[in-house]
């Protein structure tokens, strides 16, 4: 097995991981999209709700709210021995807010929720809540815990996960006389003619549409498109709530733990 990056930015990822099956790869991309936990707000205390949403509405929307996660700081519920309803600061984190629109409407936005702990916090501080007309008032408690996104879709860490088998292409070039037709059709633009020779510039855009194929003049076309099946592209998005590179890793991990698992029923099966 081999991992290697192709491009890296602030919350997305581009990486070919080699030498796997397919399965592997589908299992990495579910975990990390159903399985790797992350912060959400889960329990919201309306103490003043005079805006025109009703709890339920402002409850929920403040659940969509994307938080930064601290994994080594908080434990899954599950885990923690409190037994509170709320939870306690191993396994909970909490916010406030209270705000008011005294002369002009006002938008409240998830920069207003105070939290307890800076270290989980709303990624964006510019998501829109409620507005609040002249004289309308909101004051309320949240609660957030960790969670996982098969659970539901407020705890899934990444806003993309996906793969593709790596493309190959060859080019015989006893047979292509570099027309450039072909060129001209390629979505990608990932063809094309340099010293008289058709040539490949970025295979990892390929999208094997075979367009290549389809459109080359010549009846034995010396184009010839394939994938392999132990190497994937894989584009990966973050929606800020953990670092991207932490998403990949704590991916990896599960997939360890989970084949333990798996080893150590089957030795009691024996």
């Amino acid at each position: 097995m081999e991992l290697s990056s192709i491009k890296q930015q602030d919350n997305a990822i581009r990486f070919i991981l080699s030498g796997v099956t397919p399965a592997f790869a589908n299992a990495m991309r579910r975990i990390m999209i159903a399985e790797v936990p992350t912060m959400a707000i889960e329990d919201v205390i309306m103490i003043e709700n005079t805006s025109a949403l009703f709890d339920e509405f402002l409850a929920h929307r403040l659940g969509l709210i994307p938080l930064t996660t601290d994994l080594d700081s908080y434990i899954l519920p599950e885990k923690c021995d409190c037994n509170s309803e709320l939870g306690c600061n191993r396994c909970r984190a909490s916010f406030t807010m209270e705000i008011e629109a005294k002369d002009d409407t006002i938008v409240v936005y998830s920069g207003d929720l105070t939290p307890d702990n800076p270290i989980v916090a709303p990624v964006n501080k510019k998501i829109p809540i409620v507005k609040l007309a002249s004289g309308q008032k909101l004051k309320l408690e949240a609660y957030a815990r960790l969670g996982r996104g098969q659970e539901h879709a407020k705890w899934q860490p990444v806003s993309v996960c996906t793969y593709k088998y790596l493309p190959k292409i060859s080019i015989d070039m006893k047979k292509c006389d570099s027309c450039g037709k072909c060129v001209k059709f390629c979505p990608k633009c990932i063809l094309e003619i340099k010293d008289n020779r058709l040539v490949v510039k970025d295979i990892e855009e390929c999208t094997l549409c075979t367009q290549c194929i389809k459109n080359c003049p010549k009846k034995s076309c010396p184009i010839k498109v394939e994938w392999s099946e132990k190497d994937f592209i894989f584009n990966i998005e973050s929606n800020g709530a953990l670092p991207i590179t932490k998403i990949v890793e704590q991916a990896a991990i599960q997939i360890g733990e989970k084949a333990s698992e798996l080893s150590s029923l089957v030795k009691n099966l024996e």
